[in-house]
């Protein structure tokens, strides 16, 4: 969602915290496409996609009053987008499918220096748990798309297309991210 007149798109944003729908409208007419492709390659459901920006606009809509920062719009919807996606995609997939693609995380984390102990497979919901909160811990971007790489298996080319962003900078993201989440998995 780049490229956009963020003071044109702030100004619509003010006038629709005061209430004025045709400003709100505009909005979804500037922005929609981005969103639903977003959303289409994140969930790779047209269904779903469809759902889910019916969903992410809603939540704009209810919230845009509590925005303090108009000029940040573009990236308040990004966020909004990517919770109601990992939502979803939480919400549909099975308990166990999510924990092989949390133990794929955790192997790529875990320091391979330790020594085994039978206890970790008792331990391992912990672990997810511990999984789950580091991932809310890192920034934005690495959180998004390890998410997209490892829990809907998505291809570096999908990524870089749903965000907006180069294949390099999909691998940065990858790469700091895995850095990031050894940190806050040690101890």
């Amino acid at each position: 969602m780049k490229d956009m007149n963020i003071p044109y798109i702030a100004g619509l944003v003010i006038r629709a915290q005061h209430s004025d729908s045709d400003a709100f409208a505009e909005l979804y007419a500037l922005t929609y496409n981005k969103v639903y492709n977003y959303t289409r390659h994140y969930l790779r459901d047209d269904f779903l996609a469809q759902d889910a920006m019916q969903e992410v606009y809603i939540l704009a809509l209810k919230n845009i009053g509590k925005l303090n920062d108009p000029t940040v719009f573009i990236a308040w919807l990004n966020r909004i987008c990517f919770h109601v996606c990992y939502d979803m995609t939480q919400k549909n997939r099975p308990q166990n499918d999510c924990q092989v693609l949390s133990q794929e995380i955790l192997d790529i984390v875990q320091d391979p220096h330790l020594d085994t102990n039978p206890e970790l497979h008792y331990q391992q919901k912990d672990e997810y748990s511990r999984l789950a909160d580091a991932l809310e811990q890192l920034p934005f971007n690495e959180k998004q798309v390890l998410i997209m790489r490892y829990y809907n298996d998505m291809k570096l080319e999908e990524i870089a297309a749903a965000m907006e962003i180069s294949r390099s900078s999909v691998k940065r993201y990858i790469a700091s991210g895995q850095d990031h989440l050894k940190e806050r998995m040690k101890g």
